[in-house]
């Protein structure tokens, strides 16, 4: 199952636990992300969440996708 797919099945707000499975990452690490800043969040009552298609783009603004025309001057 890959990633997005994964996503699309989330609720608009995720919890720290479900940003945690989605990123691979701990349940303590996603929380202190979202506290510090690092992730976008949205406050909801006294909860905390992140919206899913903010953490989408988060993803992909940091998803490294170099482009390669000569690998290592071979060729």
């Amino acid at each position: 199952m890959d990633a997005i797919n994964h996503m699309e099945r989330k609720p608009l707000l995720l919890r720290g636990s479900e940003v945690a499975d989605t990123l691979g990452i701990s349940r303590a690490l996603a929380y202190r992300w979202m506290a510090s800043g690092i992730l976008p969040t949205v406050r909801v009552s006294r909860s905390i969440r992140v919206p899913r298609e903010e953490l989408m783009r988060w993803i992909t603004a940091r998803t490294n996708n170099p482009v390669r025309t000569n690998c290592g001057g071979i060729g």
